[in-house]
């Protein structure tokens, strides 16, 4: 062991509980920092984790009635959309990645001797990705083959599958919709969905578009889904979106009536600055634990160059420089802030591993110790010692020799 490292130690067993004491404020101090930062970037991914339930920036559309008077054509005029506008949309809108209409009904489900009724959606195959329509493994969702041969074919939201087939896979079953026989291809994977515009997924079927509407013989839109290529410019695309539609059923392309929209995207950047905001409060709250814990260190170190005030003097008598005892003292505060500092870290590293156990994510998330939340807690802890132990360091590194030997 280094001989300055040794005397460091020496120095510091000989002032046991005052170590002690410091060890315990910056651990705790570094504690609260760090699980402050990690709970709150782990809610604000549970946030958006369950925002994506409903789909990741996507706009949803509905058709509704005319507000303003357009070329001869009067307000009130109801505004009914079919698979033609959005094959029409697809081409001609610019920044487009992709659409869907949506045809919802409730049908009659029938599987052995179990019947209830159900929110049944006729959508496109690109419905999918938009809503993260994800299969378990083993299935798939509606394809392009399926919606071309208008196939009688269904994906299965998790819950109404396991209410309706108990333990049995689904896939691959028949079951009866509407009277009609369709085949079970896939099974919705698990999700944490909390907002919704129809019900839940979980609780759902989908169909292909085309299929449903031979079945129920509905050939309007309830409603359709898109999504912007640069979900930056999600708010022109919609905009291009309801003129293209103005054009084509002759109402005013500011009436924003006719067709209406709920933009994710904006939820979701007013999330992003609310948490940012909300991480800020949080990583305020530990340092100010932290620094509490820093003055309590100033303080003591400063009792510590009092108490030494004798030994200094004879070290600077010695040949020590102003310099070497600046050194000094600032080495065994940062080495108190590297122990203290270290416990503190531990132990939230163990409550953020063991959290997961107690079956909350669901309601504030996992915290996470991630990279920035890592950084951002040393970075504090160190900027503490050495501001809290500059100030005794610096006074023991002015003192007169001779005045420190008679003090002493």
């Amino acid at each position: 062991m280094p001989r300055g490292l040794r005397l460091l130690l020496r120095d510091l067993a000989g002032q046991r509980l005052r170590t002690a004491l410091t060890m315990m404020g910056l651990a705790w101090g570094t504690f609260a920092v760090c699980l402050l930062l990690a709970f709150g970037e782990g809610l604000e991914a549970q946030i958006l984790r369950q925002q994506q339930g409903l789909g990741t920036n996507i706009v949803i559309g509905w058709p509704g009635s005319t507000s303003k008077p357009f070329k001869g054509l009067g307000r009130g005029r109801r505004i009914r959309l079919t698979a033609d506008d959005v094959r029409f949309l697809r081409r001609g809108v610019p920044g487009l990645e992709a659409v869907s209409g949506e045809i919802q009904k409730f049908l009659p489900l029938r599987y052995g001797h179990r019947t209830r009724r159900v929110q049944v959606s006729g959508v496109d195959p690109c419905f999918g990705r938009l809503r993260n329509l994800f299969p378990r493994p083993g299935g798939r969702f509606l394809d392009e083959e399926d919606q071309r041969l208008r196939r009688r074919v269904v994906f299965v939201g998790f819950r109404l599958a396991d209410q309706l087939f108990g333990p049995i896979d689904p896939v691959g079953k028949t079951v009866f919709l509407g009277g009609a026989p369709f085949l079970v291809v896939g099974v919705l994977r698990e999700k944490t969905q909390t907002s919704a515009y129809s019900g839940r997924d979980a609780d759902k079927l989908f169909v292909p578009l085309p299929t449903l509407r031979v079945l129920t013989g509905e050939r309007y839109l309830s409603d359709f889904v898109f999504r912007a290529v640069d979900p930056d410019r999600s708010k022109d695309v919609r905009e291009r979106v309801r003129h293209a539609l103005a054009r084509r059923h002759r109402f005013a392309p500011d009436d924003e009536e006719a067709v209406s929209y709920w933009d994710t995207t904006e939820g979701v950047r007013f999330l992003s600055t609310f948490m940012t905001g909300f991480r800020v409060f949080l990583g305020i709250l530990g340092a100010l634990t932290l620094v509490a814990a820093g003055i309590g260190v100033s303080n003591i170190m400063s009792v510590v160059v009092e108490e030494r005030t004798r030994e200094i003097g004879i070290r600077m008598a010695l040949g020590a420089t102003p310099r070497r005892i600046l050194g000094r003292f600032l080495a065994e505060t940062l080495l108190l802030a590297a122990i203290g500092g270290g416990a503190g870290f531990a132990a939230a590293a163990g409550i953020i591993a063991a959290f997961p156990l107690l079956g909350l994510s669901e309601y504030v998330g996992d915290p996470a110790l991630s990279p920035t939340v890592a950084g951002i807690t040393l970075g504090l802890l160190a900027t503490v010692a050495l501001v809290a132990g500059w100030f005794p360091a610096s006074e023991a590194a002015h003192l007169d020799p001779v005045v420190a030997i008679r003090g002493g």
